[in-house]
């Protein structure tokens, strides 16, 4: 899918809103608002990122990246990650120390700016959201404007409780709550685009059931060195050794089992080495990957 319109969208409406969300939270001494701002201001960082991932997994593999720079997209995905945890030390550091210097808060205009970001990132995560079910990349992005918009919705309602108790903490409070909200979004994307980048096996696919499939195979006697791995955020790799005692199955079955393992298993590049089993022609030491036996 073609992302460029989304995240061109998407950028422009959260720099808008980030820009005049901070003037304002300078003006108004919220500390809510100024560290939302923030917040916003490195989620676009995170979608230009996400984009020039998208843009560089389109160039086709050379001689020197023969795979092409898929792998550009969970750099990304691990870079956005790691920018959002390091502005958690910043907001909490600034929360801390407004609870020992309360401010007051003018909580209307407050309520009216954290009301047209939640309109804002609402929309710009609906964009992202069919993409970020099967793209770590495309869910980096979901994740930061849906975590923007619930953090917008927080200001809201600390702005009208504020207004009704006069409770000047429940200002860095949220900026609390919205530095946990950073944190519990972005520790999964962090999590699973550093096991990408270490080419672990991609979460939606089960590696077990592939192994099975492919020993269960008539003319297979034998699998061993089975690896899958993520080419980017979206295509998957595979290698596998068969050993198929009767010979070569040829290419019409290697052309069935490549298309079987995309449809079922959502792999799009598989190689197969045929071996036959014989002694003198083992595979190498030490052994690597997954082995089955049918």
């Amino acid at each position: 899918m073609n992302y460029d319109r989304v995240f061109a969208i998407g950028i422009t409406l959260n720099v808008a809103y980030a820009a005049i969300e901070a003037a304002a939270g300078f003006w108004l001494n919220s500390l809510s608002l100024i560290a939302d701002a923030g917040h916003n201001f490195s989620d676009v960082l995170g979608l230009v990122l996400a984009w020039a991932a998208v843009w560089l997994s389109r160039r086709q593999p050379s001689s020197r990246h023969s795979y092409g720079l898929g792998r550009s997209s969970i750099l990304a995905a691990l870079a956005n990650a790691m920018l959002l945890l390091a502005a958690l030390g910043v907001i909490v550091w600034e929360s801390m120390t407004r609870f020992s210097n309360p401010q007051p808060i003018m909580t209307g205009p407050v309520v009216w700016i954290a009301t047209i970001g939640i309109v804002i990132n609402g929309f710009t995560a609906w964009l992202f959201m069919r993409g970020s079910k099967t793209d770590i990349n495309v869910r980096g992005a979901y994740l930061h404007m849906a975590a923007d918009a619930a953090v917008s919705l927080g200001v809201v309602i600390s702005a009208l409780l504020m207004a009704w108790t006069g409770w000047l903490w429940l200002d860095p409070v949220t900026s609390l709550i919205i530095a946990a909200v950073i944190a519990v979004g972005s520790w999964r994307l962090l999590v699973d685009s550093l096991r990408l980048s270490l080419d672990a096996v991609p979460p939606h696919i089960n590696a077990e059931a592939v192994a099975r499939y492919l020993a269960s195979d008539s003319h297979v006697k034998e699998l061993h060195d089975l690896h899958i791995w993520a080419l980017s955020t979206e295509a998957v790799a595979l290698t596998a050794h068969v050993v198929c005692p009767n010979g070569h199955p040829g290419d019409a079955w290697l052309a069935k089992v490549c298309n079987e393992l995309h449809d079922k298993y959502d792999i799009d590049h598989a190689t197969i080495q045929v071996e036959t089993g014989d002694a003198a022609h083992a595979k190498g030491s030490p052994p690597c990957g997954i082995s089955f036996s049918a």
